[in-house]
Formats: C-alpha cells, sequence, structure tokens
C-alpha cells in the first residue's frame, strides 16, 4: 500500500510524516511525500528532529505531486493545519483521501527551545497516527470503513 502525505512546501509536516510512516511501516507499506507548492528544499530542523528521533533522513527531499504521476498512491493525507487557514491539495483521483491536520511547527516564535519542542511534539503526534494507521485491519475494511477509520485516526 502507497501513501502520499501532502502539504502546502512539502518541506515539515509532509516530511516528517513521510520517514515516520517509513521508519514504522511493515512490508508491503510505503510512504511519500509531496507539496501544492514545493518549496524545493527540507526545513534543516526537520531534517535534524529526524535524526534525533533515530529515523533515516536518506532520500528526503521537497516535491511536487507531479512526481508521482506514473506511481499513483493508495490513500493521500493531506497534513495542513485548517485551523491555520491553509488549503489542503487533493488530488489524485481515485486514491482514498483523508485528512490528518497539523500545525505547522516551523510558524512557532520563541526561543530555540521552544521552536525545538514544536518540532519534537508535532513528531510524536504523527508516530501515534501512524502506529494506530497500522493496527486498521485493512483487509477485513471496506472503502467506506477504511474512510471513516482514517478520519478517526486523523483526530489523534
Amino acid at each position: 500500500m502507497r501513501v502520499l502525505f501532502m502539504c502546502t512546501a512539502n518541506s515539515c509536516r509532509s516530511i516528517l510524516s513521510e520517514a515516520m510512516f517509513n521508519h514504522l511501516a511493515p512490508e508491503g507499506f510505503e510512504a511519500v511525500s509531496a507539496g501544492s507548492f514545493p518549496k524545493g528544499q527540507v526545513l534543516p530542523l526537520s531534517l535534524s528532529t529526524l535524526q534525533q528521533a533515530g529515523i533515516s533522513i536518506e532520500g528526503l527531499s521537497s516535491k511536487g505531486n507531479d512526481a508521482f504521476r506514473d506511481n499513483l498512491p493508495d490513500i493521500v493525507i493531506t497534513v495542513c493545519d485548517k485551523a491555520a487557514g491553509e488549503s489542503c491539495p487533493i488530488y489524485f483521483g481515485q486514491a482514498l483521501k483523508a485528512h490528518w491536520g497539523l500545525e505547522d511547527p516551523s510558524e512557532v516564535s520563541g526561543d530555540e527551545a521552544a521552536i525545538e519542542a514544536a518540532f519534537h511534539s508535532t513528531l510524536a503526534r504523527i508516530e501515534r497516527r501512524c502506529n494506530a494507521f497500522f493496527k486498521l485491519p485493512f483487509n477485513s475494511l471496506n472503502r467506506d470503513q477504511l474512510k471513516r477509520e482514517l478520519d478517526r485516526v486523523g483526530a489523534l
């Protein structure tokens, strides 16, 4: 199963989600990420947060959704924060879509410790969601049931 995490810039939340998902993923699951308006580079604090958590950063890059035209995802999960007034991109036709909104830790103001804490908190929330995702009984869920479960996971 291929999961695409989408955000606007593909430099922080979707990158953290891709890396954590792949870190935890059992065989047969893969995550990628993209942005509707990719920044073109991953935020250094995203990378250092992942490294501090012992998660590989190999192959992570900021890219647009056109990178996946020939290998479409089964599920698209948007991670923009609706509360912040961001519009989340929705693409990829028949893919099952879910929204797992996350506040953007790169928008946190304060000292270095406060900003780093926001990144670590965001990564911990992604980890909870990914763990819940992998516990889903995929073989016994129809498409509508899976959509409901994905929405439930997104509320964690």
